[in-house]
């Protein structure tokens, strides 16, 4: 294609590794540069194994492909380029339709109904072993942020309780600011230094992974381990980040280890699960990780189902839904049920996910049919407040991409975001006089400061906590436990800091800054109303402060469908479903008007060849010679090695398929399309010299299988290899 632009890519690398499954990278010498001993040894293969090296499924190309790997060295320019509108050459497509050449179609007769019966169970069996280690991964993320996070807002607590009688907290500021710095440095320091991918949710990554595209490590062990200690340290370290969203990519991860029964970042083949070992079972089984990890992250089975089908899989049937429901369910109640004997409730099945809402009483916080107008105004506020958010975004992440693509840059990035974000927080405490009565609240943390003697800071609840407890505060708290003027300056405050902090190059989701933002101008509105009411018992805080947290995240991330469900579900009660619906949509509507969202934009500044759900409007007059590049460069059936060889060594077609055309001694027409053959079976063909001499070439046109000769005239024979295309009656 004539825009295409070669850039940085989420992992930070200049070059293209193999995934957790081993798939073959760019920077192999048949991957884009010869190298000695690239045809291999010269083993004899019987015609049993000959058979083997076609069952695709159960090649094993780390043996093939790793002796041919070399490293390249990171080449960082002081500023990068940077055209969202190219596409990058970094990324290719993932082989979702199987190869259907004759090797296979003879794999697949041989294996009988009690065989695929077999592997039916397999795969339910792995299903329920992604719920599983999902769930445990969130339950060891939720207790070590627990204990972590606990102990270091009492240490900066009894700090503040101790400085403020004798004076000098200045001492206290700087112990925040420095324990925050500290801990997000670490954070940073992995993510920056050894897995880049594992920077943000990670939630466009496995969108695009689903969507077809392969990006990078996106899937590998080392990348999960980065991603949970990551966000433990991200969390801690009091930035406005959530652990929820990376707790979709960490189940995908999970997903795709399992299923593969292998892992490159261990080196360690276990010999499971050989039949899956191709990317149409490996996405459906990513699919179910990230339902998983939904279902962990707000105990929302049916809306983990509902996500993984909205904004990840491109590819669903009937038999995908109810597996994936499956390991969603089994996710959340692994989730529950050690969440429950942890806090010694072992027959109370109470803490269904990462972030519980609370119980919201119908009866209390019902609505009326004359409060749809006023949900639908909040969609529109959510919908132009999550634009603005966006835009704000972008600029921000065009300025990181030209200028703050070092590590060391990113590093201190983070850093001052964590020290600014205490600094912030500690002022607006310091200044704010808004002190409610500690009897009958529900503060963790309650900071006296300058209130009378049983009394708390209001502005240190938002601030001075988690803030997924912060989101339920919000949520429950009784009227009058917040001034109108501290939700404001909250708001103003967390909305820049969210935004700033989104694009760090830390393991951090959005979800709950998100949330959290909504929250607090939702209470306010909630607020506003009851004043202009003079105090209806319909104006409650709580319910205005959960519609507008649907209303901010629709209004950022822009889903509809799942998050209705999702919200429903973290809340307990179906009431809220249509004004939830209504505010997503009129959110989304609003949004879409002004700005693409999140993800979607982020997946753009990647310069990643995203399909979307439709086409462009205008793409139905597009022709393929009109986007394809010329001359094509295509093989034909039965081609010189030295050809095959030169064209996978070429750096400027740098592709993963290659077109099989029948060889046409007359010039003046055009060859036919006989199918496609995988750079990947050309590296095994040419790895185990399955050549023919120029002499036998009048024989393989009447057998399958070429002879095994070595000679320095030796040819290759496609025709066995290439699947059949379905338009070979027309060519």
């Amino acid at each position: 294609m004539a825009n295409v632009a070669k850039k940085v890519s989420w992992s930070g690398r200049d070059r293209d590794d193999d995934d957790e499954d081993g798939r073959a990278g760019e920077t192999t010498p048949l991957l884009n540069g010869s190298g000695p001993g690239a045809a291999g040894s010269g083993r004899q293969l019987t015609p049993s194994s000959f058979l083997r090296i076609g069952q695709l499924s159960n090649v094993d190309l780390n043996e093939d492909i790793h002796e041919l790997e070399t490293e390249v060295p990171r080449q960082r320019p002081n500023e990068i380029p940077h055209n969202e509108k190219l596409l990058s050459l970094k990324y290719e497509s993932l082989d979702y339709d199987n190869s259907e050449n004759q090797l296979f179609l003879e794999e697949e007769r041989r294996i009988n109904h009690a065989a695929f019966r077999t592997v039916e169970i397999k795969r339910w069996v792995i299903c329920a072993m992604i719920g599983i280690l999902t769930g445990l991964v969130a339950c060891f993320i939720d207790i070590v942020v627990e204990n972590l996070a606990g102990l270091k807002y009492r240490v900066v607590k009894d700090n503040i309780d101790k400085f403020t009688a004798k004076g000098g907290l200045s001492f206290s500021l700087l112990l925040w600011a420095t324990l925050n710095a500290s801990v997000v440095m670490v954070g940073s320091l992995i993510v920056a230094f050894i897995e880049p991918v594992a920077a943000g949710s990670g939630i466009p990554q496995i969108k695009c992974y689903l969507n077809g595209v392969k990006i990078p490590h996106v899937v590998r062990l080392k990348t999960l381990v980065i991603k949970v200690c990551g966000v433990i340290l991200s969390v801690v370290g009091g930035l406005a980040v959530g652990k929820e969203g990376p707790m979709i990519h960490s189940g995908s991860v999970i997903a795709a280890g399992i299923s593969q029964g292998r892992s490159t970042s261990l080196k360690r083949d276990f010999k499971i699960f050989e039949y899956f070992r191709r990317d149409t079972e490996k996405r459906d089984f990513v699919s179910a990780g990230a339902a998983a990890g939904v279902s962990a992250a707000f105990g929302a089975p049916v809306g983990g189902v509902l996500f993984s089908l909205e904004e990840g899989a491109s590819f669903w049937n009937q038999f995908l839904t109810w597996r994936i429901f499956f390991a969603s369910m089994i996710s959340t109640f692994t989730l529950n049920s050690v969440l429950s004997v942890y806090h010694g409730n072992a027959w109370d099945l109470s803490s269904p996910g990462l972030i519980n809402f609370g119980r919201f009483d119908s009866e209390k916080m019902g609505y009326t049919i004359q409060e749809i107008p006023i949900f639908i105004f909040m969609g529109v506020v959510g919908g132009i407040l999550g634009a603005l958010f966006n835009a704000l975004n972008y600029w921000l992440t065009m300025f990181r991409i030209r200028y703050i693509h070092r590590p060391c840059l990113q590093v201190v990035e983070a850093m001052l975001v964590a020290a600014v974000t205490a600094t912030v927080g500690f002022v607006m405490i310091y200044c704010s006089r808004d002190c409610q009565p500690i009897q009958g609240s529900s503060v963790a943390y309650p900071l006296q400061l300058f209130c009378a003697d049983g009394e708390y800071n209001s502005m240190a609840t938002a601030f001075f906590n988690t803030p997924e407890k912060s989101v339920v505060n919000l949520f429950h708290d009784p009227p009058g436990s917040y001034n109108p003027m501290t939700l404001g300056m909250f708001t103003l405050m967390y909305f820049f800091l969210a935004c700033w902090t989104y694009g760090l190059t830390v393991s951090a989701g959005v979800f709950i800054p998100s949330l959290l933002i909504g929250a607090a101008w939702g209470r306010l509105f909630g607020i506003s109303l009851s004043y202009l009411t003079k105090g209806s018992i319909w104006a409650d805080p709580g319910k205005y402060a959960l519609m507008g947290a649907a209303a901010q995240l629709g209004g950022i991330v822009r889903m509809t469908l799942s998050l209705t469900v999702i919200m429903m579900e973290a809340t307990g009660n179906v009431t809220y479903g249509f004004p939830i619906m209504l505010v997503l949509m009129t959110a989304k509507i609003v949004g879409d008007y002004f700005v693409e969202g999140l993800y979607d934009m982020h997946i753009q500044l990647q310069s990643v060849p995203f399909l979307h759900w439709e086409a462009p409007v205008t793409s139905h007059s597009l022709t393929a010679r009109e986007v394809m590049s010329t001359p094509v460069t295509c093989l034909r059936r039965i081609e010189r090695v030295g050809t095959v060889v030169d064209i996978l060594s070429d750096t400027s077609s740098n592709h993963n398929g290659f077109p099989v055309v029948e060889s046409n001694p007359d010039t003046t027409q055009v060859a036919g399309l006989r199918g496609l053959i995988l750079r990947s079976q050309l590296i095994v063909l040419l790895k185990h010299k399955v050549f023919v001499e120029r002499a036998n070439l009048s024989l393989v046109q009447h057998a399958c299988l070429p002879a095994l000769l070595g000679s320095d005239h030796s040819w290759v024979s496609l025709s066995w290899m290439s699947p059949l295309c379905s338009l070979c009656s027309l060519c």
